[in-house]
């Protein structure tokens, strides 16, 4: 299963699963990103950190370590 740091610029995916435990799932789910959302990746930095997206109509910047916990479809 694919992961939100492989998406390429300009996709709309739909979240799956988030990996992780603790206080960094908690922080991902509190920045909107649960299952069954989309997500927009808009841009992405040369070297591949950081990740902007567009999710429930906001603009979210994304770490590529956090992008790693978010599987998609």
């Amino acid at each position: 299963m694919a992961t939100l740091k492989d998406v390429q610029c300009g996709q709309t995916v739909k979240v799956k699963k988030i990996e992780g435990t603790g206080a960094v799932r908690r922080r991902i789910m509190d920045m909107g990103i649960t299952k069954g959302s989309e997500i927009y990746v808009r841009k992405v930095a040369p070297l591949g950190d950081p990740i902007e997206v567009n999710i429930r109509g906001y603009e979210l910047t994304l770490r590529k370590y956090d992008a790693e916990m978010i599987l998609v479809e």
